[in-house]
């Protein structure tokens, strides 16, 4: 991830798959708090760049709200 944003720059679509993926990784990981936190992180940049009913803007939405609960 952190070389998609140094090359790519923060909001490109393809590191914010990048962050996406990480996430999960650290949820399989039982890393809880760092995967929601980042997937938060995530789907609010995805809001801004892609917008609010961008496919991967609503997945990421769904997994926060499952991971939340």
């Amino acid at each position: 991830m952190e070389t998609r944003k140094t090359k790519l720059g923060a909001d490109h679509p393809d590191t914010l798959s990048s962050m996406a993926n990480l996430a999960f990784t650290w949820k399989s990981q039982g890393r809880h708090a760092n995967a929601l936190a980042l997937m938060e992180d995530c789907t609010q940049a995805q809001r801004r760049i892609l917008g609010q009913k961008h496919p991967e803007t609503l997945s990421s939405l769904a997994t926060v709200a499952k991971w939340s609960s």
